[in-house]
């Protein structure tokens, strides 16, 4: 039965970085024994009436995460990645008592899930990164992130160079606009408002999306 289930999962691996799963498969392949592997379990609600925007970005991050595990020296049949949607999985959700998504979860292959084995995405977030290392933490499987690259920002310096250079080449034959120190003064100002900004602060810290308080539990 152990191999039945570990062959099935390496083959829906081999299709997918991530396992759907359904109610069904749940309880077979990470709840009921036997297993010799682990499973990290993100609960979400992803279809588009549930509007949870948190969890289409939490996604986004898992997929990275799973997808360089998928694709890396070091993968094994010992660490599965894999998803229940509420909507494919309300039981699931029913039977651990799970009302917020996302959640993720670490199933040992022996014995039940301990309380570090639920990663605290309010306290620390959902990037890759932070993924990686709470599931080195909880398995001493060690994932190093690759992220496909992303050429925005250098498409977008292009550009800015690009409009610069036109508007200097437009007035190539009346450049006093250089020497205009208000001018200067309002592009300044405008950069120190930019790096004090709530947001630069976010794009460096990267706080979570949102945060319960300890007082009350309300998010």
């Amino acid at each position: 039965l152990l191999a039945e289930k570990v062959e099935q999962l390496m083959e829906w691996s081999s299709r997918r970085s991530v396992i759907r799963m359904n109610g069904d498969k749940f309880r077979r392949f990470v709840k009921a024994p036997p297993r010799n592997y682990s499973v990290v379990v993100m609960f979400t609600a992803l279809q588009p009436q549930r509007q949870c925007s948190v969890c289409r970005q939490a996604n986004e991050e898992y997929q990275v995460l799973a997808n360089s595990w998928r694709y890396s020296s070091a993968f094994s049949n010992k660490l599965f990645f894999t998803i229940v949607d509420y909507d494919e999985g309300a039981d699931v959700f029913q039977q651990l008592n799970m009302n917020s998504a996302p959640t993720f979860m670490h199933f040992p292959p022996k014995g039940k899930p301990k309380r570090a084995d639920t990663f605290d995405l309010q306290r620390i977030g959902f990037a890759a990164e932070q993924l990686a290392k709470w599931i080195a933490d909880r398995t001493d499987v060690h994932i190093r992130v690759f992220r496909p690259p992303n050429y925005s920002g250098t498409i977008a310096l292009a550009l800015l160079v690009s409009l610069v250079g036109g508007l200097l080449y437009l007035r190539r034959n009346n450049l006093e606009f250089i020497y205009n120190k208000t001018g200067w003064a309002m592009a300044a100002l405008c950069v120190v408002f930019a790096m004090t900004s709530g947001q630069m602060w976010n794009h460096i810290r990267g706080p979570p999306y949102a945060h319960k308080n300890p007082q009350n539990g309300q998010v």
